[in-house]
């Protein structure tokens, strides 16, 4: 049975267009002009008990919408959804329960108190049992190695640092559902690094069904089997993360070592050469010319060895934004010039 589910969920927001100048200002008063922007289109979507999925996409397509609409910050315009039997946006106290929200460019914790502070207020709200908020409370203290800095007032505390204490205070009342909306957003490398090992050993542990957000691919690779890509408030890819690759990157990277210690001159007539270092060479061939290619250089240099891979997560999946775009801006003039 599934834990989330949607069903033709859709969010339009009515959005005040405002000109420039004084008189187009005072004008404004008597006749607004309004734009209808729809953030999140029509989307279907079942989420088992116990997945972690990663919900990708470019700037304002719709990811933190829907995680709102989940957490019941929102209500849709039209269309359904429940998260384990409760509708979001009723806001009932046995759902809130039961779920937790962290957004990383938010903050829950009172900036000027001790994390402890917080943590003893979620305890009251939540109306956690005394043996059970500690006991949970020092093991992920434990578990994020934090427990020297909960005394310290949050706004003492590295950005790293508060990240953890942020998810602390989301997971004391051990939802079932989590929702992360850029958890790792603005962390250096090895803060994302302790973030990711802690998230994957919590999830694995507990069983907790999560749902994340991110624009950093290691995220992705490091905590999710599944993959939903939402462009323009629609979904265009619902499946694994190899099987991004396999639909939507059209080109391999070939990597070629010669034996003669330089490289030939004649490279770019097989594909785009994307790095060269004699007598190392990498191409990026179409994935279907990658067996004639690869023919024809090993027939016209000598070559010791060479490989075929994949282009990098990143790059298929900056691609796949960047192809949203491109469609997005047609549909955007072309409204332009019925209005």
């Amino acid at each position: 049975m599934a834990v989330i589910e949607l069903r033709r969920l859709s969010k339009t927001y009515r959005v005040y267009q405002k000109s420039e100048g004084l008189l187009a200002a005072v004008r404004g008063l008597f006749r607004r002009q309004f734009k209808d922007v729809a953030a999140v289109r029509e989307i279907s979507l079942d989420v088992e008990q116990g997945e972690f999925v990663a919900f990708l996409g470019p700037n304002g397509a719709g990811k933190t919408t829907t995680l709102k609409l989940l957490s019941g910050v929102l209500t849709p315009t039209s269309g359904e959804a429940r998260v384990l039997g409760h509708i979001p946006w009723k806001r009932d106290n046995a759902y809130r329960r039961r779920f937790a929200l962290v957004m990383g460019q938010k903050n829950q914790l009172w900036w000027d108190l001790p994390a402890q502070e917080s943590f003893r207020l979620h305890q009251q709200i939540y109306g956690i049992e005394p043996r059970q908020f500690e006991r949970t409370r020092d093991e992920l203290l434990d578990l994020l190695d934090v427990r020297q800095l909960v005394r310290q007032p949050v706004r003492e505390l590295s950005l790293g640092e508060r990240m953890k204490m942020e998810l602390i205070a989301a997971l004391l009342h051990s939802p079932e559902v989590l929702f992360l909306d850029e958890p790792t957003i603005g962390l250096d490398v090895v803060a994302q690094h302790n973030v990711q090992s802690f998230l994957r050993h919590y999830q694995q542990a507990r069983k907790t069904t999560i749902l994340l957000t991110s624009h950093y691919m290691k995220d992705v690779a490091a905590l999710c089997r599944r993959v939903v890509i939402i462009a323009k408030g629609i979904i265009i890819y619902d499946g694994s993360l190899s099987g991004i690759i396999d639909r939507f990157s059209t080109h391999k990277i070939i990597s070629l070592l010669f034996a003669d210690e330089h490289v030939p001159g004649d490279l770019a007539c097989y594909g785009d050469v994307i790095e060269q270092q004699p007598p190392k060479a990498k191409l990026r061939v179409p994935r279907a010319a990658v067996a004639d290619l690869l023919a024809t250089i090993l027939r016209d240099h000598p070559v010791e060895d060479v490989s075929v891979e994949d282009l990098p997560l990143e790059q298929v999946i900056a691609e796949i934004f960047s192809l949203a775009a491109q469609e997005e801006a047609p549909e955007e003039a072309a409204a332009a010039r019925a209005e």
